[in-house]
């Protein structure tokens, strides 16, 4: 399985995926680069996924990715009702332009509403 680097090494690339994945379940939109929008896209997937499938190994699965039980109990409420008859694509990504400053590409990645 490839992945982006993020120009970090493995400790602070998984710290910067895990909270990007609290920031974005607790507000459902974030602003940020495209980069780690792409990479955090596929995070928030599947804790989607495992919140839909609700049994106690994914709620295990989805705080060590998350790393925030708060916000694991909400998706755990909140994400099988909301999207329990969608098979995939629970996140869009909007590109917004470039970053003043350094230009990087920046996008809004949401959670899709019906």
């Amino acid at each position: 399985m490839s992945y982006r680097r993020l120009g970090r090494n493995s400790g602070a690339r998984k710290a910067l995926l895990k909270s990007l994945l609290a920031a974005f379940f607790t507000h459902g939109r974030i602003e940020t680069t495209e980069a780690k929008a792409k990479e955090l896209r596929k995070f928030a997937e599947k804790v989607i996924t495992w919140a839909k499938r609700g049994d106690l190994s994914a709620r295990r699965m989805a705080i060590k990715a998350v790393a925030d039980v708060g916000v694991v109990h909400k998706i755990f409420e909140e994400m099988p009702e909301k999207y329990g008859d969608r098979t995939g694509g629970y996140t869009r990504i909007l590109k917004l332009g470039p970053r003043r400053g350094d230009a990087a590409p920046m996008v809004l990645i949401e959670l899709v509403e019906e």
